[in-house]
């Protein structure tokens, strides 16, 4: 029997059409927490799949500024080794595609080149802790990861809210194909990464997952157990949870979701 639990679906003709969708939602999000709290915690992924979605996030976050100016920004991970003006940092991705157009209250960064990668996770773990994450824009992996939880490693009760963690071949593969690297021999080995239980805890998730090399991992993450198998199936754990994919990484779902 097809389980979605709570999740909202919305599938879009274009890639650009399912940004703006999920912009919208993102935005209205913050702004409901702002009115609610006078302050909000958000977490961003920092990949290729995020592009249309966060330009659409910083037209929609620059026509409203002063609620931004209460928003703390964290993002999930990143690779260890690489320093922040690295061009496949994911400091540089969040700042050349929201950061350096909107103006926040606060930016927590992860220092992938922090000499004890193990002691950094640490520091970024207390801030997690600090008070919860509000709303949180994400992706799914190929092989079903969430940030750089791959299966190998994933834990749903993880005791952890950050890690250094070494990633799958498959993971290291897809920053090759999307073209963050030129080979996989140039992907860094190992990662600090934000666990599953931050994302479980948060107060919302905006999921955004174009292309067709993602299709299989929607299905999975729609269909299959839940569990760290498919690190992705804790979607449909979440109340709050919203999918947005386009009609590529739709094409392997059943009809009865792809209408």
């Amino acid at each position: 029997m097809f389980d979605h639990t709570s999740i909202t679906t919305e599938i879009s003709r274009t890639r650009r059409s399912m940004g703006a969708a999920a912009a919208r939602l993102f935005q209205a999000e913050v702004e409901r927490v702002v009115q609610a709290k006078s302050h909000c915690r958000v977490l961003f992924g920092c990949a290729p799949s995020q592009d249309e979605f966060l330009r659409h996030l910083v037209q929609r976050a620059r026509a409203k500024p002063a609620v931004w100016k209460r928003v703390e920004a964290f993002h999930m991970d990143e690779y260890v080794g690489l320093p922040a003006a690295h061009a496949q940092s994911f400091r540089t991705y969040l700042h050349r595609h929201f950061l350096d157009h909107v103006k926040v209250a606060a930016f927590h960064p992860i220092r992938g080149e922090a000499s004890a990668p193990a002691k950094e996770a640490r520091r970024y773990a207390a801030l997690l802790a600090a008070a919860p994450i509000d709303v949180v824009g994400m992706g799914i992996g190929e092989n079903g990861h969430v940030a750089f939880n791959d299966p190998p490693v994933a834990k749903f009760r993880d005791p952890l809210l950050a890690k250094v963690v070494v990633l799958e071949t498959a993971c290291r593969q897809q920053q090759v194909n999307d073209g963050c690297f030129p080979t996989l021999a140039d992907v860094p080995r190992r990662a600090i990464t934000i666990t599953l239980p931050v994302f479980a805890r948060a107060g919302s998730l905006v999921c955004v997952v174009p292309g067709a090399r993602k299709a299989h991992a929607v299905r999975n993450a729609l269909l299959n157990p839940i569990g760290p198998a498919c690190p992705a199936t804790i979607l449909r754990r979440h109340p709050r949870a919203a999918l947005f994919l386009d009609k590529d990484s739709a094409a392997e779902l059943p009809p009865e979701l792809d209408s």
